[in-house]
This record gives C-alpha cells, structure tokens and sequence, in this order.
C-alpha cells in the first residue's frame, strides 16, 4: 500500500476491510504482549501540554511514553501559534526536545488519533492515556456575510504566516487600506502587529517567505482591534500593548473619551491588570515627549482600539463579491464582576475595510465517539485531569480547560494531570499486568497504511529548515508541504 500522506488522505480511499477496533486491537495486543511491567503511557498531541505531561511522568515514574501527533512535526502552538518576532517564546522547544531524547519517550507524528488509530485501541494498548491536543478550531462568529472572501478567521491567517500546512494556500488579499480585527486578546494583537509591522523587520524571522511576500505588498495602512466590552475588560497582556505602541512607523489612535473614569475603577484591580490600565491611559490621555510624537507624526501607519462594539454582519462589495466593511452593534455592559456582559442598545456602525480577522477565541473538537465532549464549553470533562467516567483516561492543556492562558499555564496545568495519573498507578486504579504499548500500535497502523514520523525523522527536516534559512539569513524556512517533507524522508 502507497503510504499515506499526512492528514488529506480522503476517508473513501481507507481500507474498508479494516477490521472492527475492538477485534483488532485484542489480537495485536495478545500477539505483542510481554511481561515487561514497565508502565506504558501515550499522550496525545506534542504541543506544549502535551510535552511537559510527558516531561512530569518521565521525571517522576518510570514509565514509558509516547506521544502521538496528527501533523508531521512536533511543537504544536509553539511551532503554529507564537509570533515569529517572539523567538524567546520558542526557546522552550529545547526543553521539549530534550523530553523527546529520553530513551523512556518516543515521539510518532503523522498519526491521527481518533481516524488512524481510535482513542479505544489507544487504551487497549496502554496502561493510561492523556489526550492533550489542544484547540484545533476557531469560534465562528455567527452572522451574515461571514463566508464572504476578505473575512477569515486569526487562528488561519497566524497558521498562514507561521507555516502551517493547512493553511499555506491562504492567500489573503492585503491590497486594502483597512482591516478590522474583531477580538482584543493577545492573539488580535498578535496578527495586528505582523500586518503593521515593516517587513524589513520580519525578513529574519522564522515567518514562512510566501508571508513575507505578500506583506512586502501590503497597502494595509489601518488596523481596527474591536471589542465588545470596554478598556478595563481587554484581555490582551501588558507586553503585547507596549510592543503596539512602540511599533515603527506606526501611530495609535486612542480615544480619550473611551478611557473617563477609569483611573478612579482600576484601583481596586489586581497589580498586572492596573499597570496594563495605566499603560493604556498613558497613551490615549498624556501628551507624548518630543521623540515619540515626532514618530508619530511621521507614520504611515495606524492602529486603533475600538469599545463597545460587537460584530453584526460583514458588508459586502457592490458586486458582491468580497468583504467591503462591518455593521457594529453598539453595546453597553450589564451585570458586575465575572457576570458582566455586552448587550446591544440598538445602534449600529458601519465600518469600511476589505480585511476582517475574527480572533474571538480558539475551540477545541471532539476526537473520538468514545471520547465525552462538552460543545457548549468546548472541553473533554474532567476532574483534575480524569476523564469524567472513563478510568484510565486523562486530560490537559486546553481540550482540558479551554483555550485561555499562556504557556507557563499550560505547563502547571499539565503537571497536575501527571501527578494526578501518577497517584493512581500507585494506587492501583490503572490496569495491571503487561501492555503491549506503541507495538500493538505499530502493527495497526502498518496495516492501515499509516506510516508514522520519528523525532529522529523531525531532526531531519529541521536540518533542511534550517539549511534554507541560511542563506536568506533566517533561522529557518518551513517546509510547508507535507507531501515534500514525506520525500525528503524517503517515504
């Protein structure tokens, strides 16, 4: 059988004589069982979560692990979320990578857990499962004029950028003066910032060169980050507020009148939330120093925070053919506390630009029918961890919580899903007696044409990445096509 590559193989060209799960996985089991007592654990997806439950139950037991990935090469948001310009925030994939090197951890990409192999043969052949993969979807926002060519969601346009191979046929059309980006985390400041940045400042930046190109031509002048709530509820962070206003060549536009009262509601504010306000209020209210307003002045580009506006409907061109602007519902919040909401007052906006970016959240999906999932929260239930109902079954990381926080979240969050599996193979709660572990696996996959990727096989494509890059003076060029990096395996 031809291997199969990466993640588009159509589900009509799959074996249909595979045999039933359960069926399947007894016989290999039985046929590759040992008596090594050696815990056996897999954890699926190799994103941050995924590493550090891997690296707490390495450091802490003497289990075996091995990671399961759907794409070709590790790292998951790390590699496809962080900003090129934060290549700090990468560095953790040296921890990673050490995790990978242990001989008690094996890494298998290319493996789509749930299609390739089923979350229940997963479990038959291991003494624990962590399904760790994250949010692997984006909210849609709901309204008219979605579909329209111009509107696409952040998670796309920062897997565009950052070389993900699903996205690399994105293409968005830059050729407008304006883009609104609806959402005021850290991700709507993230793609704000690429799409403002001067691109000599991108060029030696990990940021895939088709990228590159079309931000060269870029007549993008204005970037719109609305919210439906108010200053005081942004969820954005302090570091990424401050890199928008000291951004070359670009200005802020801050309304005063957005900000009254709000030095007087703020003291009360936990300390990073105050001094996030009082950078804000900075900005929009005090006269900028000489050097500074002298920088503003002379900048082409512009930025803006937009309050107390929600989403309505994308307006379409005269023609009807591509995004044109977006009616705004103005709002109003109700309710106090963690109850505050935006509801409408009945007025509306209208705002012109031929770039709409939704960034209001990440979502994760369910994986396998086997598998509860809750749509409405968008998580795997869990207690610390522990697959509601499912003994033997563990959680972390976003699938596990939701998509909020940042790496170091993720990193404690997954420490306490492997100390909670750990004290239940102390205590006796996870199967006894042998399993067979990633051979039953092997074996399965094998016969299902499925033709799993080592870290040893990722070390080779990060030597041509990093090849490549050389000569344009990059860290690396991603290879983006997984059709390529199967050839350059061999495969």
């Amino acid at each position: 059988m031809a291997p199969r590559c990466w993640r588009w193989w159509p589900w009509s060209a799959w074996p249909r004589t595979r045999p039933p799960p359960s069926e399947s996985t007894q016989s290999f089991c039985q046929q590759f069982s040992t008596q090594e007592q050696t815990p056996q654990i897999c954890v699926v997806g190799s994103g941050p979560a995924g590493f550090y439950t891997a690296q707490h139950l390495l450091k802490h037991s003497q289990a075996h692990v091995d990671i399961y990935e759907k794409q070709l090469v590790p790292f998951g948001l790390v590699r496809f979320g962080v900003a090129p310009d934060h290549p700090e925030v990468k560095n953790v994939i040296n921890t990673f990578t050490r995790t990978a090197h242990s001989d008690r951890c094996a890494f298998h990409g290319n493996v789509v857990v749930g299609r390739d192999v089923t979350v229940q043969e997963l479990r038959d052949a291991y003494h624990a499962v962590v399904l760790s993969y994250g949010a692997e979807d984006h909210k849609a926002l709901e309204i008219p004029g979605e579909e329209l060519p111009g509107v696409f969601s952040a998670r796309a346009f920062v897997g565009w950028y950052n070389g993900l191979p699903e996205n690399r046929e994105l293409a968005p059309d830059l050729s407008c003066d304006t883009a609104v980006v609806l959402g005021q985390g850290n991700v709507a400041l993230d793609v704000a910032r690429i799409l403002l940045t001067p691109p000599e400042h991108l060029e030696k930046t990990d940021i895939t060169e088709a990228a590159l190109g079309a931000l060269r031509q870029s007549q993008v002048k204005t970037v719109w980050i609305v919210g439906r709530r108010g200053a005081l509820q942004v969820a954005f962070t302090i570091k990424e507020l401050r890199e928008m206003i000291q951004l070359p060549g670009t200005r802020p536009i801050l309304d005063p009148a957005d900000f009254l009262g709000l030095q007087d509601r703020i003291k009360e504010v936990p300390r990073p939330r105050k001094r996030l306000m009082e950078l804000l209020l900075r900005a929009a209210t005090e006269k900028p120093g000489v050097a500074e307003a002298a920088r503003w002045a002379s900048a082409s580009r512009a930025w803006g925070l937009r309050f107390f506006r929600s989403p309505q409907q994308v307006l379409p061109s005269p023609d009807g053919r591509r995004a044109a602007g977006i009616r705004l519902a103005v709002t109003r919040l109700e309710g106090v506390g963690e109850a505050t909401r935006a509801v409408p007052t009945g007025d509306v906006e209208d705002l012109p630009c031929g770039l709409v970016l939704s960034s209001i959240g990440y979502k994760s999906r369910p994986i396998d029918p086997s598998v509860p999932f809750d749509p409405k929260l968008g998580v795997i239930p869990n207690m610390e961890g522990r697959v509601v109902d499912v003994p033997g079954l563990y959680c972390s990381g976003w699938v596990k919580r939701g998509p909020t926080g940042v790496i170091t979240t993720t990193m404690t969050d997954s420490f306490v899903t492997g100390q909670i599996l750990l004290q239940d193979l102390k205590a006796g709660l996870l199967p006894s007696g042998p399993r067979p572990g990633y051979a039953a696996v092997k074996a399965l996959l094998g016969s299902r044409g499925v033709w799993p990727v080592s870290f040893s096989d990722w070390e080779k494509l990060d030597a041509e990445e990093v090849s490549r890059g050389q000569g344009a003076g990059k860290p690396r060029e991603k290879l983006l096509d997984p059709q390529e990096m199967l050839r350059l395996l061999g495969r």
